[in-house]
């Protein structure tokens, strides 16, 4: 089985993440349900609670001593696509998103990864640029293929959940088909080079 993980980036109180990623996650499931061998998991990262980097070595080399990064090594080393849920906080990303990726190196590498986004008027454009630049050095391969979503605010249910228009549905199909593709690609790839010479 290959395993794809939407990694809610948002940990602020009232935060719209979880609803949005529920939103993705039932357009995703039938999806990948009818592929056969992929499943979906969800990982939100304020009940993962990493603190802020505490590693004393660069993540570049792999020697990591706390057990939270060991446990999050382990789950982003078995996850073979990930979708990104993205808030647009001051012209960029959350910060929490950014420590959790900064936390790790190896264990992202040749993975697809693919971004949806929301914010004010920008729909998270601005977010996805910045994570663009940051997932692109750790040899990632970032989608072309994203779901923006300004004013997000309308959009919410009176019940908190989360409904946008079917612009968005159909850009998020397409984005599900894509990573489901490419997670299959990727990890024959990453296969391939674990058996090329060093």
């Amino acid at each position: 089985m290959h395993t794809i993980r939407i990694i809610i980036g948002s940990t602020r109180p009232e935060r719209v993440g979880p609803a949005v990623a529920q939103w993705i996650e039932e357009i995703a499931r039938p999806l990948v349900e009818a592929a056969g061998d992929i499943q979906l998991e969800v990982t939100d990262l304020k009940e993962l609670g990493l603190p802020f980097l505490d590693e004393p070595s660069p993540p570049v080399f792999g020697r990591y001593t706390q057990p939270h990064t060991l446990a999050w090594a382990d789950t982003v080393a078995a996850t073979d696509g990930f979708i990104f849920v993205a808030p647009e906080y001051n012209h960029s990303y959350s910060a929490v998103l950014k420590n959790a990726i900064d936390f790790l190196n190896r264990e992202w590498h040749h993975k697809p990864v693919a971004f949806v986004a929301y914010g004010g008027h920008a729909g998270g454009t601005r977010a996805t640029e910045h994570l663009r630049s940051v997932v692109g050095e750790l040899r990632m391969y970032d989608l072309s293929e994203m779901v923006l979503i300004p004013h997000y605010w309308e959009y919410l249910n009176a019940d908190g959940g989360f409904g946008p228009p079917d612009a968005q549905r159909q850009a998020a199909e397409a984005l599900v088909a894509q990573i489901i593709h490419w997670t299959r690609v990727m990890r024959r790839g990453r296969e391939e080079l674990a058996r090329a010479p060093q």
